[in-house]
Parts: structure tokens; sequence; C-alpha cells
């Protein structure tokens, strides 16, 4: 088997978003907590966060991450009418605290830059809710994708969301390698390492040493690699993973 393509996963996996998903998700909470309670209601607080957590969980297995309905039905959930504009600036906000404490891993260019000599790079990655389709927070960072031959946003304009298959097939297409041809890496058990394994691409599952992070401890440990820094993407062999 010749190894032909690599393809990524990007939040988690290229860059770190961790601590800026942290702190807009704390700073959203606060702001509408303060709208509907006063400060300081430790009681009222934690119905407020179970109520948060229920709708924010519901919304995303349904493959639905727009900030703006997650916030809307909340302040639903406590009959208050929320106020468009609002709600439009809380979620420019959300997204500029992210792209600000977003920064690639350390080895992630330098890695980049050897791999894409021996192989076809590409992405593919799920919506995290951006207001605006056909963009994502890839684009932000010219110096890491101009290296991928293909980038894919699954979860917007009908393409479903990973771990469906379709999203890792469309790729495959776009490509015009066979599943066999191609390892994909990712940090999201579920989404990466099963979704790109379910259609027969080989799976590496990105642990990153960096990321702190309760990491699932799948029953069945067969079927992928575990990798913990990118760096050891390059000793991969063409003819064998």
């Amino acid at each position: 088997m010749t190894i032909k393509a690599i393809i990524f996963d990007f939040g988690q996996t290229l860059v770190d978003s961790a601590d800026g998903f942290r702190s807009a998700e704390k700073t959203a909470k606060e702001n509408i907590f303060s709208t509907l309670f006063s400060p300081g209601d430790d009681d009222q607080w934690q119905i407020f966060l179970a109520a948060y957590r229920q709708i924010r969980k519901r919304f995303h297995e349904e493959s639905s991450f727009s900030r703006y309905a997650i916030w809307q039905a909340v302040y639903d959930r406590f009959n208050y009418r929320a106020d468009h504009e609002k709600l439009v600036q809380m979620e420019i906000e959300y997204w500029e605290i992210v792209k600000s404490r977003t920064t690639p891993f350390p080895e992630t260019i330098s890695v980049l830059e050897k791999l894409a000599d021996r192989f076809q790079l590409g992405v593919i990655t799920n919506t995290q809710g951006q207001k605006t389709f056909d963009t994502h927070r890839i684009a932000l960072f010219p110096g890491i994708e101009k290296f991928f031959k293909v980038i894919l946003v699954a979860g917007e304009s009908g393409l479903p969301a990973k771990p469906d298959p379709r999203p890792f097939i469309l790729c495959l297409a776009k490509m015009n390698i066979k599943p066999c041809e191609a390892i994909y890496v990712g940090d999201d058990f579920q989404k990466d390492v099963l979704g790109a394994g379910s259609v027969g691409m080989t799976p590496i599952w990105l642990k990153h040493f960096i990321v702190k992070r309760s990491w699932p401890d799948p029953e069945n440990n067969t079927g992928f690699r575990i990798i913990t820094d990118l760096n050891e993407l390059l000793e991969i062999d063409e003819n064998r993973p």
C-alpha cells in the first residue's frame, strides 16, 4: 500500500484554540446571565449553567453550532426576549476572542513544509458555527492554508459534519485517491478516528502533549495509531503507515 496523502483536522490538530474557546464561552455565559439574573446569585447561576450546557449539548448533537441560535434558545428557556443586535454583537466578540487566543502548535508549519514535499495534503474540519459561510478560521492562517490542496468545511453548505462518511469520501474524490492511500490525523476520537476509519482511511489520533484534556479511553485500541506530537508524522513511510 502506498500512502499518497495526509489529511488533517484543523482545531486542536494544527492549531491550539482551547484557551480561546474557554474564554469566549465564559464571556458569553456571564453576559447572558447578567441579563437574566442579579450578579452573585449562586443558586440561579447553577440553574443557569445546567440549562446552558443542556441546550448547547442538544444543538451540538444535531450538528448545529451557531452560537446565535444556542444563545437565543437559552434566553427562550428563561422566557426572555433576546435582542437581535446584542446577539449579533456577542457572536462577533466571541469569534474575536477565539481568534486572538488561537495559535499554531509550535511544530505545525515545519512539519507541513516537510510533508508537502512527499504527500498531497488536505483538511477536513467541522464548522464551528461562524456567521459567514464558506469561510473558516484556517483562512486566518495563510502560512498554514497554503500547504493544502483541498480544504473542506463539513457541517455547512449541505455537507454533513464529521463523523458522517460523506466529507471523507468527497475529500478523497477531490484528491483523486483511494481510502487506503490516505492517512487522516485528528484529535477527536469519535469524529476523526472513527469517521476516517469508517471509509477505509488510516486514522492517526493526535493526543497532543500540550493540550490539557480528559481523553476518552476506547475499549477497542486497534485500527489506529496514537501520536502526541505532529513531528511523529515525519516518520511515516510512504509504503507503510
